[in-house]
């Protein structure tokens, strides 16, 4: 089944109950876009909506998605180091899972990926963290999607658990500090949770060919149009 621009389309999400794939997940289920909005979760999300599916994963042992076939497709997978516990269990969340994810909806015959990144990402950072994210960057675009579009925010701010004090706390130093950011050094400020996922909508809904990367102004920019 595959979809043009001028009827609905699925919606395929992972990383729903986390920061940006909430919002994300909100946003679709409201969107004329999408028809239905597949998300694919490691445990029921807890919510019910008649657009909504929700299939139950092993984001290592993905099942083969030939129904998705012409979707938009969005990852908001990822982990901490600190909730990972340690390198290699933070690169089978944000490389192996999200690579996974990706190739298995491309094969489906997805139209386009929407990945969320980070500021900085590279796979030839010092940084592990950075280094992982550019890795997945780089093995997203080798797949046959037909339009890609990789976000690259820089601290994410929206409401977190309360069991995540240390983040709560960056939230308001990032937040405090974001007029310092000026000149090249704007693309590291704060990014609402609410606008990334916004953007991504927006970017979805464009369907523009190619490889596309955002960061601060070009993620604010996307939800002024």
């Amino acid at each position: 089944m595959t979809f043009d621009g001028a009827e609905p389309r699925f919606a395929v999400l992972a990383g729903a109950s986390g920061l940006v794939g909430s919002h994300c997940l909100r946003l679709f289920l409201e969107s004329v876009d999408y028809r239905q909005v597949i998300a694919l979760v490691r445990r029921p999300l807890g919510i019910q909506h008649p657009k909504l599916r929700q299939i139950e994963v092993d984001f290592q042992h993905l099942p083969v998605l030939p129904e998705y076939s012409g979707a938009d497709v969005f990852c908001a997978l990822g982990t901490t180091m600190r909730q990972a516990g340690s390198r290699e269990a933070f690169r089978k969340v944000d490389f192996d899972a999200g690579l996974a994810y990706a190739t298995a909806t491309a094969q489906a015959g997805a139209r386009q990926f929407l990945l969320v990144s980070s500021i900085g990402a590279s796979a030839h950072s010092s940084t592990f963290y950075l280094q992982v994210k550019g890795e997945l960057e780089d093995a997203v675009q080798s797949l046959p999607f037909r339009s890609i579009h990789i976000f690259r925010p820089g601290f994410l701010v929206g409401d977190r658990s309360p069991d995540r004090p240390v983040e709560r706390i960056g939230i308001t130093v990032a937040k405090a500090l974001d007029f310092a950011f000026i000149g090249k050094f704007k693309k590291y400020s704060a990014v609402e949770a609410d606008d990334l996922a916004a953007a991504m909508h927006a970017a979805a809904r464009n369907a523009e060919a190619g490889v596309h990367f955002y960061e601060y102004e070009q993620i604010l920019s996307s939800v002024k149009r």
